[in-house]
């Protein structure tokens, strides 16, 4: 009889026992920050502890914000919905069907103002999924927050800007890549001048672990993409020990619970040595900064409330990885966006965790660890060899442009799914100890009439703008688009003249073109 193997989900082999392990050299805090990138970690200071939240209007999703934070969230994430986030106003024919379904419709600054109504931007942290338009929903922040009064040197937070997993996994792009490299480039160079405590991008793993990927093609593509990030800004002459300092990172954290506190040490000593080498000697930009999220695509429709065990295990994983955020999912997400109550049991989950489990009394609890050790080393060696391919390749941007990236996650997805229906890979109620589907009493759904909600007020903002001022503004945008400026002071004036997402998103189309 053929002995049982044991892997990990990116087919690394596990054994029996462990007796030895590479002995670590630095304390936490030191480079190339394996243990953590704080000396103190969280008995200095907990993770911010966030809930990516955004539905409906900008008015319901405001009510949601107060409620999160009455409850004791430290930082906003917004959701937006898809028309935001592929550039197209709630009243376009392509928007019909999707405003408000995935996250909040904005439309323009009126929109933001009303999203973040009663809430002080100096006072909190925010971070903004979004890529395609970025840009844009930057500049409407960082507009609302000069109108608010506040300093806008002061304002943090993060804008996720990381187009090129969207060409690899997830596909809200508008222009081509080279054109939304510039794009990002020139949000780098604005804020570390303008805006410098802002993170101005939020490198993703998060989306290619969704589409399918392993733990290890998670890291690699992740920090390969990083690497072009890093290449893009030096070739446009900007100082790597000053802009690599906002770059922070957003992983996925699954149900291996061993690989992926592995997979977290490993990316911070991988991005300390890509950061040195291409440059780096301060040590705040060779440190891998990264919010977590909880695995939404581990999450089964199926026994719902069996969620709430893999959130906490897969929350717990964060935490002992040396994360710096994290979104924990409500257990409902497989079948529709969380209810007020999944909200709240997936913040306590996290709470229960910082203040009763007492894992974040020592540093880095599982160094020294013969498997941890030993499997941290195991998935940098392969996830390097990833990158070493890809470099090969000329960088991410050749890699996704020849689908290279895409079709390695394809083939991770499909081998997953045929574990999963052959049931050599248990799933807890989907394909082992199954039952009569157990009821949700609760779904949260969304108003139909969004769409025309949203159109009344596009309608009463463009009867009531300086149409003059508006014009003026696209057309200078668009003459910018067409040189060599960095474009996000002319994205700035023409968000503050109140012209909207769409009308901004289709005056860079006409430039750049459509990918």
């Amino acid at each position: 009889m053929k002995e049982k193997s044991f892997t990990t989900t990116s087919g690394i082999e596990i054994k029996e026992i462990y007796t030895t392990a590479k002995p670590l050299t630095e304390a936490p805090g030191e480079f190339p920050f394996t243990r953590g990138i704080q000396k103190d970690m969280y008995r200095g200071r907990l993770w911010t502890m966030r809930q990516y939240a955004g539905f409906s209007t900008a008015e319901e999703s405001n009510k949601r914000y107060h409620y999160l934070l009455k409850q004791g969230t430290m930082g906003l994430s917004v959701a937006f919905d898809l028309p935001t986030q592929i550039g197209y106003d709630s009243d376009h024919d392509m928007a019909e069907g999707e405003v408000g379904k995935v996250g909040v419709a904005i439309d323009s600054l009126k929109d933001i103002e009303i999203l973040f109504d009663g809430i002080e931007l100096q006072k909190i942290t925010t971070s903004m999924t979004i890529n395609a338009t970025a840009s844009i929903l930057l500049a409407m922040y960082i507009a609302l927050a000069k109108k608010q009064g506040a300093d806008i040197k002061q304002i943090s937070g993060t804008i996720q800007n990381d187009i090129l997993k969207e060409y690899a996994a997830r596909g809200t792009y508008i222009y081509p890549p080279k054109p939304s490299m510039r794009i990002i480039t020139d949000i780098f160079e604005y804020c570390s001048i303008e805006v410098p405590k802002w993170n101005t991008i939020s490198i993703s793993g998060y989306h290619i672990r969704e589409a399918g990927s392993t733990a290890v093609q998670e890291l690699a593509f992740t920090l390969a993409n990083g690497k072009a990030y890093l290449n893009a800004a030096l070739e446009k002459g900007l100082d790597i020990n000053v802009f690599a300092k906002r770059l922070s990172f957003f992983f996925n954290c699954h149900n291996n619970f061993f690989e992926e506190i592995a997979k977290f040490r490993a990316a911070r000593r991988m991005w300390a040595k890509i950061t040195k080498d291409l440059g780096a000697t301060d040590e705040k930009a060779q440190m891998l900064r990264f919010h977590t999220q909880t695995g939404g695509s581990t999450l089964t429709a199926q026994q719902p409330l069996n969620n709430v065990i893999r959130v906490t295990n897969q929350a717990l994983a964060a935490v002992l990885g040396g994360t710096q955020s994290l979104h924990t999912n409500g257990y409902d997400e497989a079948l529709s966006l969380p209810t007020e109550a999944a909200a709240k049991i997936a913040l306590r989950t996290q709470q229960v965790i910082a203040f009763e489990s007492g894992v974040t009394d020592t540093v880095d609890p599982l160094a020294g660890s013969y498997f941890v050790e030993t499997l941290t080393d195991e998935v940098e060696a392969a996830a390097q060899l990833y990158i070493d391919k890809i470099d090969a390749m000329g960088g991410s941007v050749n890699a996704i442009e020849n689908e290279y990236i895409q079709n390695e996650i394809a083939d991770a997805a499909y081998r997953y799914q045929v574990e999963v229906e052959a049931a050599t890979r248990v799933i807890v109620g989907v394909n082992k100890f199954t039952q009569e589907q157990e009821g949700i009493t609760e779904v949260f759904t969304i108003d139909e009439s969004i769409r025309t909600i949203q159109t009344e007020k596009i309608n009463k903002l463009k009867s009531e703008r300086d149409n003059i001022a508006v014009e003026k503004a696209l057309k200078n945008l668009r003459e910018a688009a067409k040189g060599t400026e960095n474009l996000m002071p002319y994205i700035l004036i023409a968000v503050e003249a109140y012209s909207t997402l769409g009308e901004i998103a289709d005056t860079l189309r006409n430039v750049f073109g459509e990918y």
